[in-house]
């Protein structure tokens, strides 16, 4: 069963908890230290995007740095982005209109609020996974492939990001189920998705893996966004490939190919940052960096009362 991983403090009151499963692993993909049930079947949500993309890559896909990072994105939706959708799309002799995700407002608070306030209204390439969306299409019209019904389960690109995961994560895909935004879903276990988050941040150059990672790593602000604690979290730890995802998942690849991959039980993304900085720094990483992103207060009449605080000890394999 899920584990108490986190715990919600209103002054010395302890007001709500989370629970959860942890996993770490090291350079071999093996596992390290966990807590709950890591093994059990989950959705990875959004952390599965840089293996869309790099599904994408293997494919033929022609985008590299700010646009590739863009492809693994669950972006902020700030004019950056937004601009950078429409240059893949142009890039295929494609429009906006060829999108095929939810229509929506911008993620990021402020680019949601500018965006408003202009008259904007909802719009598929204004959902966070637009970039994604944008490079599926790119790559289906690289190969010739029918952009119509990319979002099929059984298209030969959907195959292809089915087959990426498999492969990194060292396991089959145990269900198929329908993304937030419209894409298939591919089920695998929490230890196979930081397997694949490692064996991705360590990648050899000249690798379609190492151009995925390089695009992450050296352009975070296209993965996330302003203020975004994905962002940070790779701006702080160099080399690093980091993905968060909806329903509390979140994973992260070092260089060394050590990883960490966390569910929250309840869905809740508040405990997310919390629970991995501090699974980081029982794997012996260095998180001064990146602690920042872990202090995430509890408020009250717009003042600091609380906080949130880890509440776990992972235990050796």
């Amino acid at each position: 069963m899920h584990e108490l991983v986190a715990e919600v403090w209103r002054g010395d009151f302890l007001e709500s908890v989370h629970h959860g499963s942890v996993v770490a692993v090291d350079g071999d993909g093996r596992t390290v230290f966990g807590v709950g049930q890591p093994d059990d079947l989950t959705y990875p949500r959004s952390s599965n995007k840089p293996f869309q993309a790099l599904a994408m890559v293997r494919s033929g896909l022609g985008l590299d740095g700010e646009l590739l990072a863009l492809a693994c994105a669950s972006h902020s939706g700030e004019p950056f982005h937004i601009d950078g959708v429409r240059r893949i799309l142009a890039g295929a002799g494609l429009t906006e209109d060829a999108l095929q995700c939810t229509a929506d407002l911008p993620l990021g608070d402020e680019a949601r609020a500018a965006h408003l306030a202009a008259g904007g209204s909802r719009a598929p390439i204004y959902m966070n996974c637009s970039g994604k969306h944008a490079a599926m299409l790119a790559t289906c019209v690289a190969n010739g492939w029918p952009t119509d019904n990319y979002l099929d389960a059984d298209h030969p690109l959907q195959l292809a990001a089915r087959a990426a995961l498999e492969d990194l994560a060292g396991e089959r895909v145990g269900a198929i189920g329908v993304d937030g935004c419209g894409a298939p879903l591919f089920a695998i276990t929490l230890t196979g998705l930081a397997r694949a988050f490692g064996r991705l941040a360590a990648a050899p150059a000249g690798t379609p893996e190492r151009r995925v990672a390089d695009a992450m790593s050296r352009h975070p602000e296209w993965v996330g966004g302003t203020g975004r604690d994905v962002t940070d979290l790779m701006r702080g730890l160099p080399g690093a490939v980091a993905k968060d995802g909806a329903e509390g998942v979140y994973a992260i690849g070092l260089p060394d190919g050590s990883a960490v991959a966390i569910k929250i039980a309840d869905g809740s993304n508040r405990a997310r940052p919390v629970v991995l900085v501090a699974a980081l720094r029982q794997l012996g990483v260095d998180v001064d960096a990146v602690a920042g992103i872990a202090d995430v207060p509890v408020l009250g009449h717009g003042q600091r009362v609380g906080e949130l605080r880890p509440a776990f000890v992972m235990v050796a394999a």
